[in-house]
């Protein structure tokens, strides 16, 4: 039959390094070639290839107009960042083309554009995603289409003034109950700076004033919070992606984290520059204080894609060792002893009461399995979609086919 004459229709990237997908950024140039492989002669009009980028989000939210009427407002939105065109194969005159029977390769070449892009993205309520879409035209025939995505990294070098800027803060809160004060709570904290790269660790040195009657037990959280805007309103997805337990502070007793290490898991880098998708990270000290809400101190993080310098900081980085060539793509997860917790248990309740009423919020998720990926599994995630890189956590993660997925139909 006719529809039996071509036998593979592929799109291949050119990589530097054949086991590893390749990455991009901003005015890098992508390159490759469609394989067609046909088993007879075959007349084509035309293979057209188009290159595509775009940030896109959408929820949905129910609405009651009445004790019996509901309905379902819809949220959506989305930015293109990618838009490229090319004729592979097409006569000048419109005629057909023959192409003989064997395998066949069509070269391509473009440009990304050389204003900032945004990194690859995949969230529960929106995404980033950047592909190829290549159509074979042949007469009477339908049109055969193959779609591959492509992986856009945007650098982030933590080698900054504002990112190499120390990160402090203080805060207190007096427990008591409506009948008795238990006395004050106090934590002062201070970390080097605010751009950290996945693997590094991060020193946290805090102070734990307990001044109550009862014992507080200090721990400090890494949380991402992702943003998805659309028509003025925004939806919020919040985790917790790292934690640290400290040790029992006794009443009336101060503690003293001497650089306490918290390290960042393979987590994907800060998206700032999106318009309606942004992913932000913060580093939360906090301790419970009897008889009232919890007390936590945030002081805000970057990460960021560009380790730091040896000689940007007298602390010592893990990834220091990494450049730019995009190794920490392909770190392990440390061991974890314990899962973190569920956000809502990070959050005080003045907190959840604000956010509450700027935001919608979801039910706190059991994140427990964020730490028990693979980071290249982490990175399909956000490349291929049904894959996302950063974001989504399945508590029971399956292991993902780490090779490029090509879609034809």
């Amino acid at each position: 039959m006719i529809f039996n004459k071509l036998k593979k229709f592929l799109v291949i990237f050119d990589s530097p390094e054949m086991d590893c997908p390749p990455v991009f950024s901003s005015g890098d140039v992508v390159s490759g070639r469609v394989v067609l492989e046909l088993l007879s002669e075959t007349k084509v009009d035309s293979l057209k290839l188009h290159a595509e980028g775009f940030a896109k989000v959408h929820w949905t939210e129910s609405r009651s107009a009445g004790s019996s009427t509901a309905y379902t407002q819809n949220y959506s939105d989305e930015v293109e960042y990618l838009n490229r065109r090319e004729a592979l194969l097409q006569a000048d005159n419109g005629e057909v083309t023959v192409l003989p029977a064997g395998r066949h390769e069509f070269p391509f070449s473009f440009q990304l554009p050389e204003e900032t892009l945004v990194t690859s993205f995949e969230g529960k309520h929106g995404s980033i995603r950047y592909w190829v879409k290549v159509k074979l035209h042949r007469p009477w025939c339908p049109v055969r289409k193959i779609k591959k995505e492509f992986t856009v990294i945007e650098p982030i070098d933590i080698n900054t003034p504002s990112l190499l800027a120390p990160q402090a803060g203080t805060k207190d809160k007096l427990a008591r109950t409506w009948y008795h004060n238990f006395g004050q709570v106090s934590v002062t904290a201070k970390i080097d700076r605010k751009g950290y790269t996945p693997g590094e660790v991060i020193p946290v040195f805090a102070e734990f004033d307990n001044a109550t009657s009862r014992s507080i037990v200090p721990k400090a959280f890494i949380t991402q919070t992702q943003t998805f805007i659309a028509r003025g309103t925004m939806k919020q997805k919040r985790s917790v992606v790292a934690t640290l337990c400290g040790d029992i502070v006794s009443a009336r007793t101060r503690e003293t984290w001497h650089g306490r290490a918290i390290k960042i898991p393979p987590v994907g880098p800060s998206i700032q520059q999106c318009r309606i998708i942004k992913v932000e990270y913060m580093l939360k000290v906090c301790v419970d204080v009897p008889g009232t809400s919890k007390l936590c101190l945030e002081l805000p993080l970057v990460i960021g894609t560009i380790p730091l310098h040896p000689f940007g900081s007298r602390t010592s980085s893990i990834s220091s060792h990494y450049s730019f060539n995009l190794e920490w793509l392909r770190m392990a997860i440390p061991e974890q002893p314990e899962p973190p917790p569920e956000y809502s248990s990070v959050v005080t309740e003045e907190e959840a009461e604000q956010r509450n009423s700027s935001a919608v919020q979801e039910p706190a998720e059991d994140l427990s399995g964020i730490l028990e990926r693979p980071l290249r599994d982490f990175l399909q995630e956000f490349r291929f979609r049904p894959p996302p890189v950063y974001s989504e956590i399945d508590p029971n993660p399956q292991p993902l086919n780490i090779r490029p997925r090509c879609m034809t139909c």
